[in-house]
């Protein structure tokens, strides 16, 4: 299959009158949502189209440019001169981004798009737009995915999950990584004042700066070439990659295989990322590790974390390798070639498997800070349950709090103050009638949406935390209230104190904002 041909770019006025376009036609995230409606906008979501054909009827310039861009469906030149008035269809014609077409045997002409085009919210409410490759949006025609060597994927579930994750905050530079479509540069240009973008593939790049002009953004830095080696010795407060994770024999695919061995490519982004960071700055990546058959997986993942860094490493999810070949050989489209080929494809990634020793493969977020610490904080832990994004707040509250329990033993845990976070409720669960609970849950409705158990005593103690006592105060009441000794409850109670500020469910108060009771 080969390549699409790519829009030119040399008509720098051509992106903000498609832009001004798109938004007098209400072509925006909440235009589309409020004209298709919910189950026809959830439907694109799955590829399903039908929805979306049958609410833009109308012929409208909005149902016109939904046809055109994300939609992929030929229009007569009358609604895409509509749409795009004042010599702009011509001048999109010319540029690339349209071609006209003969409409067969009815006779007339049709225009049809060359790229896709998404409306896309931005945190604030921005009205951004993705470019891609058509068919390779999630919400277009097609889905995501492609056979095409060098295709450019749009926004899909990786993309979105990756810029929720991501801290933000003013910073000076930032690196996007493998910047495909430009998502996450453009999520970036919002606090950075200097945002580079590199791939592999030069028409990543292209397609990368079409989004940022689309979307009113600042231009970034575009460099050609795999993980740093375009960026030299070059530092960042930011670096945030959406890398080719995919384990496959070979490097078929650009846009999804690296190239290296098993999981080299991710374990090599992470390392050298620590070298990249300024102090106090975050790495954010999304990767597939190996499940090597006797060896811990958390094992091998620890050993990827770089001198000088913090880390927090989130598996979300393992598949077996049979359950993983056929996901990307699906992403692929491999299914619907002759069935010898897929044997042989499928034979091809157990092979690799099997070579590599191979049980199953996990995937998920892996989050550097360079701190200098002595002794790092190398957070390693598996969480399938649903979470709340964005969730970069989080990210941030979890790394300030480790900072916080490396320089604080037990007798300074117990001369802290504390509260209980927001969202957090306690379910107390036993057989209905008894006097007591057989366990006491704490749980989180916000963020991880954490879940843990804890004794009568964290129970008491989490309840009345609110900044005003210190921790050994307390204790020495809740001593006091069941009969326990107090030198005892202090001596075996910080541990369960540093567990529940590890995983936020407690949060410590400054010293300057404490009312001591």
């Amino acid at each position: 299959m080969s390549t699409p041909s790519l829009p030119l770019t040399d008509r720098s006025d051509l992106a903000p009158r498609l832009r001004t376009a798109f938004l007098d036609a209400d072509f925006t995230a909440d235009g589309l949502l409020e004209r298709l409606g919910a189950p026809a906008y959830a439907a694109l979501a799955r590829a399903e189209t039908v929805p979306a054909l049958r609410a833009t009827r109308g012929g409208t310039p909005l149902d016109t440019l939904v046809r055109l861009f994300l939609l992929q469906c030929p229009v007569t030149s009358a609604e895409a001169e509509a749409a795009l008035p004042g010599g702009l269809l011509g001048d999109a014609v010319e540029g690339g981004w349209l071609r006209r077409d003969a409409a067969g045997e009815a006779g007339g002409e049709v225009v049809r798009a060359v790229i896709d085009v998404r409306p896309y919210g931005g945190p604030d409410g921005q009205d951004w737009f993705i470019a891609s490759d058509l068919g390779c949006a999630v919400g277009g025609a097609g889905g995501i995915g492609s056979a095409a060597e060098g295709v450019v994927l749009g926004v899909g579930g990786a993309s979105t999950t990756l810029a929720g994750l991501t801290v933000r905050g003013p910073v000076g530079d930032a690196l996007d990584l493998g910047t495909g479509s430009g998502i996450q540069a453009l999520h970036a240009s919002v606090d950075a004042t200097r945002v580079t973008a590199t791939d592999l593939n030069p028409r990543a790049l292209r397609f990368a700066a079409l989004t940022l002009a689309l979307s009113g953004a600042p231009g970034a830095e575009l460099l050609e070439g795999s993980l740093f080696e375009p960026v030299d010795g070059n530092r960042y407060d930011l670096i945030v990659s959406n890398p080719p994770f995919v384990i496959s024999p070979g490097a078929r695919l650009t846009y999804r295989d690296g190239g290296m061995s098993g999981d080299d490519l991710c374990r090599t982004l992470v390392q050298q990322a620590g070298d990249r960071l300024n102090e106090g700055g975050y790495a954010h990546f999304l990767a597939n590790w190996q499940h090597v058959d006797g060896e811990e997986w958390s094992d091998r993942l620890r050993s990827w974390v770089p001198e000088g860094c913090d880390a927090w490493i989130v598996q979300r999810e393992v598949q077996d390798i049979t359950q993983y070949a056929e996901l990307w050989l699906r992403d692929s489209g491999d299914h619907r070639t002759d069935p010898e080929t897929y044997a042989a494809r499928y034979e091809a990634w157990l092979d690799e498997f099997e070579a590599r020793n191979t049980k199953a493969v996990g995937f998920g977020w892996i989050t550097l800070r360079r701190s200098g610490a002595a002794e790092p904080s190398i957070v390693v832990e598996e969480w399938p349950h649903p979470v709340e994004q964005p969730l970069g707040e989080t990210v941030r509250a979890h790394f300030a709090r480790q900072d916080y329990l490396r320089t604080h033993d037990d007798a300074a845990l117990l001369a802290g103050h504390f509260t209980l976070a927001p969202e957090v409720v306690q379910e107390q669960i036993g057989l209905p009638g008894a006097e007591d609970p057989e366990h006491v849950v704490l749980r989180q409705h916000r963020g991880m949406r954490r879940a843990t158990q804890v004794d009568t005593v964290g129970a008491g103690f989490a309840g009345v935390c609110d900044g005003s006592l210190s921790a050994g105060r307390i204790l020495d009441a809740i001593a006091q209230l069941i009969g326990e000794d107090p030198v005892r409850l202090r001596d075996q109670t910080p541990a369960q104190i540093r567990l529940l500020v590890e995983q936020g469910f407690l949060e410590p108060v400054e010293e300057g904002t404490r009312t001591e009771a």
